[in-house]
């Protein structure tokens, strides 16, 4: 799986003023990118929705995210700022916070996100082909 950075002047900042849009990818791949961020120096990672029965993750982005968003293997979802907000309780029923608001920052920033999401996808390639 081959991902791909934009230098976008429409990708917004990492803070939402109101919601947030989700970017949804498989479990694995995500949780991959979790660990590569929570590694990575002064690049934060914000909350994450795991889906036990769907087998995803949903980082939360700043709004206005899904218009530039371009990552083989993931969607984004776009909320108009009606989605997902930072509550205690997940916002969709069956899932539960991996990363809960109060421990992560605002929101991920898509850049660095994408960035993790590349380096996610090449080690499970690596993995995997050394089975």
């Amino acid at each position: 799986m081959e991902t791909s950075q934009i230098n976008d002047p429409r990708t917004p900042p990492s803070a939402p003023s109101a919601g947030c849009d989700v970017v949804t990818v498989p479990a694995r791949q995500g949780l991959e990118a979790v660990d590569i961020l929570r590694r990575g120096t002064g690049e934060a990672v914000g909350p994450v929705l795991h889906d036990d029965g769907g087998g995803t993750l949903g980082f939360l982005v700043p709004p206005g995210t899904a218009a530039a968003w371009d990552v083989p293997g993931s969607t984004c979802t776009e909320t108009d700022g009606r989605g997902p907000t930072l509550a205690p309780e997940p916002p969709v029923k069956g899932s539960d916070w991996l990363l809960p608001p109060g421990e992560a920052h605002l929101a991920t920033d898509p850049a660095v996100l994408r960035r993790a999401l590349g380096e996610a996808a090449r080690t499970i390639k690596a993995a995997d082909s050394c089975r």
